[in-house]
């Protein structure tokens, strides 16, 4: 008959380390669940009111004063849209690799999607007068 002593660590160790398996081995299931949509740049255009830019968008990141109105900047990011079917992907690859997965599908995850500037300037009245975008090189 074993010791108490003996089984013991085996018997809190195996169930431990499966359940860390699972629990922190979902980054990239996480990730994928996390997305947000694309913002609706199509629905700016010039002479529309700040306030309307705002709410489409959201707060600006920047916003600088200009010599006839204001400019306002707003970092973005499009094509990292939540995915049910990237996240059922990535656990399936986990379960079949045992975690391994996460080496690769991690850094999938967070290199997915397009950061950019969009910059709208506006005049005195609060009216857009310009609108541009400036694509954000990543940086590593």
């Amino acid at each position: 008959m074993k010791k108490w002593q003996e089984v013991m660590p085996r018997a809190v160790c195996l169930p431990g380390c499966m359940s860390m398996l699972v629990f922190l081995n979902s980054c990239s299931v996480g990730m994928a669940m996390s997305g947000k949509a694309d913002p609706n740049t199509g629905a700016l255009h010039i002479g529309q009111p700040r306030d309307e830019v705002l709410l489409h968008l959201g707060q600006p990141t920047k916003t600088h004063a200009t010599a006839d109105g204001r400019t306002d900047e707003f970092h973005l990011q499009r094509g990292n849209q939540q995915s049910t079917g990237r996240a059922i992907g990535h656990a399936v690859m986990d379960v079949l690799t045992l975690g391994v997965w996460e080496i690769i599908g991690t850094p999938v995850e967070g290199f997915t999607g397009e950061t950019f500037t969009l910059s709208v300037s506006c005049d005195d009245e609060d009216k857009v007068t310009k609108i541009s975008t400036t694509s954000v090189k990543p940086e590593f």
